[in-house]
């Protein structure tokens, strides 16, 4: 499939997955619902413009910010499984938030968002001291790595040494927009104009693929281009996981399953995953809604369901 093809059929499924996460959940709406349901006072109000509505858009760009993520790191690494969480954000977000729910149960969750944004960064800082702005794009995987394996043995044992407090953390490690609404939104919506700046640098990916001794040949500073990008991944991530939690593989598998569509030439490949990631967050909280009512699954567990297995064909395929 080419680009000029696969941007119109990503619109489109993007635009009935948008409908059906409208339309269908624990309560089956009708499209006549859902136009009342946008005006103040109508029966349906509350279920679509206080519920599903901003859910939705949280899960367009949620899953286009991690997706881009994705892209942008297994561009740097230039390594088709790497991810987000190689470099250990999501899993320092989930420490910081873990923390906070155990040690200050009784504090307000408003302010889980800012505590888990803050983990990730910190994760980021503690990433770059370790690295430094010169490291290698194996060295920055491979610290990443065991940063993520450290900050997980962290979450393990303060959520065994306070089992009373399981509960919430395990919700919000799992990755979820259950009861998500407009004020997450706003929070999230600002972090989005790092987005034409990572557009920005598709050709500058494009000469990385050739190698630092090329790039450098080329004019083209290897170590300010992965430092840039690396930065604007983790800021996305950062902001992502604060609001919706770690929702596992989807950095992984958007970037590489639209690379396999459209080629990986950086122009393309940047917008058309975000495209990607936006339709499989969708389809997953649609079906995470649907399985089970009024019963709802995590998207997390969803997404992780298919990553999995494909992450594993990648590794036969691959060898």
């Amino acid at each position: 499939m080419t680009a000029q093809r696969f941007f119109p059929f990503a619109l489109i499924m993007l635009f009935v997955l948008s409908l059906a996460n409208l339309l269908f959940g624990a309560v089956s709406l009708s499209l006549h619902d859902i136009w009342q349901g946008l005006f103040v006072g109508s029966e349906q109000h509350f279920t679509v413009y206080e519920y599903r509505l901003p859910r939705l858009f949280l899960a367009i760009l949620v899953g286009a910010g991690l997706a881009l993520s994705g892209a942008l790191v297994q561009g740097v690494i230039r390594n088709p499984l790497a991810s987000p969480d190689v470099l250990g954000v999501s899993h320092g977000a989930g420490l910081a938030a873990v923390f906070y729910m155990t040690y200050f149960s009784g504090a307000s969750t408003e302010w889980l968002p800012e505590v888990a944004l803050a983990g990730g960064i910190c994760a980021a800082l503690v990433l770059w001291y370790l690295c430094g702005t010169h490291s290698s794009a194996i060295k920055l995987a491979i610290t990443g790595v065991a940063l993520a394996a450290f900050w997980a043995s962290c979450i393990d044992f303060m959520m065994l040494t306070k089992p009373l407090e399981i509960n919430n953390a395990l919700l919000w490690l799992t990755g979820s927009l259950w009861g998500r609404s407009w004020p997450q939104l706003q929070a999230l919506l600002p972090w989005f104009v790092l987005v034409p700046f990572a557009l920005g640098l598709s050709k500058y990916l494009n000469v990385l693929d050739l190698g630092d001794d090329s790039a450098n040949s080329l004019g083209v500073s290897p170590q300010s281009v992965r430092l840039l990008s690396l930065a604007i991944a983790v800021a996305l991530t950062a902001a992502c996981v604060s609001v919706c939690g770690p929702i596992g593989f989807l950095g992984l598998v958007a970037p590489h399953l639209t690379r396999q569509l459209v080629g990986g030439r950086h122009q393309s490949l940047l917008p058309a995953t975000m495209l990607t990631g936006a339709c499989l967050l969708l389809a997953a909280d649609l079906a995470a809604r649907t399985l089970a009512p009024p019963i709802e699954l995590p998207a997390g567990i969803l997404t992780a369901i298919i990553g999995a297995p494909y992450f594993l064909w990648l590794l036969l395929r691959m060898k």
